[in-house]
């Protein structure tokens, strides 16, 4: 495993890069970083290379460049990822997102279908922010403004981690407030943006003619299993796998089982591709 850095064309790239062979690219949750996902790149199966990179304005990155407008959305956060993608020569990968990371591998589908090669959508929706969701992160963004990070920490840690986890893992949330903290204000705020504006993508599911699979956690207090469920019958062939005793960030809470469910995903493509 090795944390690298790419210098794309206007902005450098951290990543974590695990493995060789068939191409998986790791996209992590809010609030976290590539950090989230070193349970699967430190349990490689073989002829696996796996690709983590911090989203622009985590792990204290600058979320805008030169002139760029401030309105960062998930299409800003997708062509980082597809440039990323160009510059390590991976044509087409698996995309696995967590959270906000599966709004952002929804947009990769919306904008470069054929740079796809499957989906891992792991505790996220398709649907927009409700108008109370919006008025949350609202609050959360002025939270930020006055508390920063720390104060975010607090806000979310009871929320993103399942009853069973808290109870028997407290070490994890010592480690998941930690990722957050490292984060600063602004690129945490134009996530938050980016998150309460994104558009709709229950339609967008109907199109979705690659293997994907999605996770739900059964104690995910931000989004149920049923909403899961529910993206699982709106795309066709797709199978839905639900983690008992894990919550919103179920590959950190179940690492073994997750590891399970993702590196056979790269096993399911690669029959749906011989077929």
């Amino acid at each position: 495993m090795h944390i690298k850095v790419a210098n794309l064309l206007a902005r450098s790239v951290r990543y974590v890069e695990a493995g060789s062979g068939a191409p998986i690219i790791l996209l992590h949750a809010f609030p976290l970083n590539a950090e989230q996902w070193l349970p699967q790149l430190s349990r490689l199966p073989p002829r696996v290379r796996a690709i983590a990179p911090d989203l622009r304005g985590f792990r204290g990155t600058e979320p805008f460049v030169g002139g760029e407008s401030p309105d960062i959305t998930m299409d800003t956060y997708a062509r980082d990822v597809l440039e990323l993608m160009s510059h390590l020569d991976v044509p087409r990968a698996v995309i696995a997102g967590s959270s906000m990371g599966g709004y952002v591998a929804l947009a990769l589908w919306r904008r470069a279908p054929n740079r796809v090669a499957g989906l891992v959508l792991a505790n996220t929706r398709a649907s927009a922010d409700t108008a109370e969701a919006r008025a949350g992160r609202d609050r959360l963004i002025q939270l930020v403004e006055t508390e920063g990070a720390p104060g975010l920490a607090v806000a979310l840690l009871p929320r993103l981690l399942g009853e069973t986890t808290r109870r028997e893992q407290p070490d994890l949330g010592d480690a998941v407030e930690q990722m957050i903290r490292a984060n600063e204000g602004r690129g945490l705020q134009a996530a938050m943006r980016a998150m309460r504006d994104r558009p709709d993508s229950t339609e967008l599911l109907a199109s979705i003619s690659c293997p994907t699979t999605i996770v739900a956690g059964a104690e995910d207090a931000v989004v149920p299993p049923a909403e899961a469920d529910a993206m699982r019958g709106a795309i066709q062939g797709a199978r839905l796998v639900v983690l008992p005793a894990a919550g919103h960030l179920s590959n950190l809470e179940a690492p073994v089982a997750f590891n399970d469910v993702l590196y056979s995903s790269i096993r399911r493509r690669a029959t749906w591709t011989s077929n």
